[in-house]
């Protein structure tokens, strides 16, 4: 069951579909996670390849009908930034010969994809810094982009963030992956207070991806320090979808008891 975000664009799990253009849009895979926390002396079963596939086959399912054109991986295919592991090269390379079966894939970099020329390269994929879509367009959010597609656009969509909220139920508290709707000015954020940054003042519409990262639910944006510049304000009026057995809406975020 999917539900809409804005008009023309629905949120699958924790992925969005844009119908008109029949893209299916995922955001922070970070395949290799769990080799990573391995190698930190951090045992745990290495499960995230199988849930991660379980995961897809349960969005192509409810997607049964729809054609898939294009899969834009949203940053953070993989987890490692300097170097490629050998987990990262087995199951990224199955992950990608899963997707390609569906539609042309889309790879945007994100910040933790330093080293991820040679797989994009065995695969035959272009690594790009953005993808737009009529007036939407997609990046990962770890830095602002300047350039005149991404100012132009009316609808942002970034991931990196790994949004999360914690609900309360008697003694029991449970986080939730979530995506959030809000709107970003560029003149808001200090990382542009340049007259020639300042030029555009004109509100964007900005929606923030969940990770599709199976074990780790993200972080409480209501409790820890964010780390997009998007996100650098008051996201009080933010409004929330929390990912459950499907896609609730729970209103703002500032009506969101704090867990």
């Amino acid at each position: 069951m999917s539900i809409k975000i804005l008009d023309g664009i629905e949120a699958i799990g924790p992925a969005l579909w844009i119908e008109k253009a029949h893209i299916l849009i995922i955001a922070d895979l970070h395949i290799g996670y769990e080799e990573s926390l391995n190698k930190q002396g951090i045992l745990v079963p290495r499960t995230q390849l199988n849930e991660t596939i379980v995961m897809f086959k349960q969005l192509f399912s409810r997607l049964k009908g729809k054609k898939i054109k294009t899969i834009v991986v949203n940053g953070d295919l993989k987890h490692e930034f300097g170097e490629i592991s050998r987990q990262e090269w087995h199951e990224t390379s199955e992950i990608l010969e899963l997707l390609m079966k569906k539609g042309k894939i889309i790879l945007i970099r994100g910040n933790h994809d330093t080293i991820l020329e040679p797989i994009a390269k065995k695969k035959g994929l272009e690594i790009v810094n953005y993808h737009c879509i009529d007036d939407i367009c997609v990046l990962h959010g770890n830095k602002i982009l300047d350039n005149q597609d991404v100012k132009k656009a009316k609808i942002l969509i970034i991931g990196h963030e790994h949004p999360a909220v914690s609900l309360r139920e008697g003694a029991k508290v449970e986080r939730y992956k979530c995506f959030l709707l809000g709107r970003w000015k560029r003149s808001e954020t200090k990382f542009l207070a340049s007259r020639k940054s300042r030029d555009f003042l004109g509100k964007q519409k900005l929606i923030v991806m969940p990770s599709f990262l199976p074990i780790v639910e993200g972080s409480n944006v209501k409790k820890e320090k964010l780390l997009s510049p998007y996100l650098q304000k008051d996201l009080g009026n933010f409004k929330v979808w929390i990912l459950g057995d499907r896609v609730y809406e729970f209103g703002k975020l500032k009506r969101i008891y704090q867990a």
